[in-house]
C-alpha cells in the first residue's frame, strides 16, 4: 500500500482528516517540561497522547528540530506516532540538485510523507517522486500573504504560476504518490485547483490560527475522500487561550500546578473540535 492508500484507511479508522502540526516552539512549551533531556519530545508525547484519536496524520515542521537535540526529539516523536498507528508527514519543503536531493530523500526511510518545493523543477524532486510508498506534497498555493509575490505571476500562457505547478504535479504523479499544498485562505483558488486536478489530494494549511475557510478546505481539499486539513498552533497551543481566560477571570489567580497536563488536555479538545467542525462538510 502506498501512502495515500494508508492515509485513506487512517481517515476511515478515526473518521478524521485533521493533520496535527507538531511545531514545538521552545519559547511556548510549558516551563515544567524544561527539566527533561528532550523537552520537545516530552511536549510532543503528551500532545500525541491527547490527540491521536482525532489525528489522520502528524505533521512536524523540520524548522523546529534542526539541532542535535531537536533531531533526537523528532526521531522519538516519529516512532511514538507510528506506535499509535498515525502516519507522519514531515513538513520540510525539500528540493535540490543531484546527490543533495538524493540525501534529502533518505528521510523517507523514517517518515511516511514529505513536503517539497517545485521551484527547481522535476529533477530536484525525482528521488521523492520515485519513492512509490511515500507521499510527496508539492507546494502549490501557500496560505501566507507573500505567496502571491511569485505564485500569482502570470505566465505567457495566461495562467498563474501556481496553476502551472498544479498541472506539472499532475504529470509527475506517475506513482500515484503526489499531492498538493494549497492554503485555505483563498477558497476560490481551492475550488479552481480542484477542478484542474480532480485526483490529487490536498494538504490544506491555514485553518486555525490563520483563519482559513474550513468548509472550502473539506469540499475542495479531498480527492475521493482523501486529503488533509492542518492545524498546528491552534491545536498544540490551545491551552494558552484557556490559561489567559482563566487568569483574566480571577483577581488574584493562584499559581498553577506546573505538574499538570492541562495544555495536553486542551490540545485534545481542540483537535476533537476541529474534527467535528470539518466532518460537517464531509460526504
Amino acid at each position: 500500500m502506498n501512502f495515500f492508500d494508508r492515509l485513506h484507511d487512517r481517515i476511515r479508522t478515526v473518521d478524521s482528516v485533521v493533520s496535527v502540526g507538531l511545531d514545538p516552539d521552545l519559547s511556548r512549551i510549558p516551563d515544567h517540561l524544561a527539566e527533561y533531556d528532550l523537552p520537545r519530545w516530552a511536549f510532543n508525547r503528551r500532545i500525541i497522547d491527547a490527540t491521536h484519536e482525532h489525528a489522520a496524520v502528524y505533521k512536524p515542521n523540520a524548522a523546529f528540530y534542526e539541532d542535535p537535540d531537536g533531531w533526537a526529539a523528532l526521531e522519538e516523536t516519529v516512532a511514538y506516532a507510528h506506535g499509535k498507528g498515525v502516519p507522519v508527514l514531515l513538513d520540510a519543503k525539500r528540493a535540490d540538485i543531484g546527490n543533495t536531493t538524493r540525501q534529502y530523500a533518505q528521510i523517507l526511510e523514517k517518515v511516511d510523507a514529505i513536503t517539497v518545493n517545485p521551484y527547481m523543477g522535476r529533477d530536484s524532486l525525482q528521488p521523492f517522486l520515485a519513492d512509490e510508498e511515500s507521499g510527496v506534497f508539492i507546494l502549490c498555493r501557500t496560505s501566507n500573504p507573500g505567496g502571491a509575490d511569485i505564485q500569482d505571476l502570470e505566465l505567457e500562457s495566461g495562467e498563474p504560476v501556481y496553476e502551472r505547478v498544479a498541472a506539472l504535479a499532475d504529470l509527475w504523479n506517475e506513482n500515484d504518490n503526489v499531492g498538493l499544498v494549497v492554503g485555505a485562505t483563498k477558497p476560490e483558488e481551492l475550488e479552481e485547483l480542484r477542478e484542474q486536478v480532480p485526483d490529487l489530494p490536498f494538504l490544506v494549511p491555514g485553518v486555525g490560527a490563520q483563519g482559513g475557510d474550513a468548509e472550502a478546505a473539506v469540499e475542495f481539499g479531498l480527492a475521493n475522500g482523501v486529503g488533509l486539513v492542518n492545524s498546528s498552533r491552534g491545536i498544540i497551543f490551545a491551552g494558552e487561550n484557556s490559561e489567559a481566560q482563566s487568569a483574566s477571570n480571577s483577581r488574584a489567580a493562584e499559581p498553577r500546578d506546573n505538574d499538570g497536563e492541562e495544555f495536553a488536555t486542551a490540545s485534545g479538545q481542540a483537535a476533537k473540535r476541529l474534527k467535528k467542525r470539518l466532518n460537517q462538510y464531509r460526504d
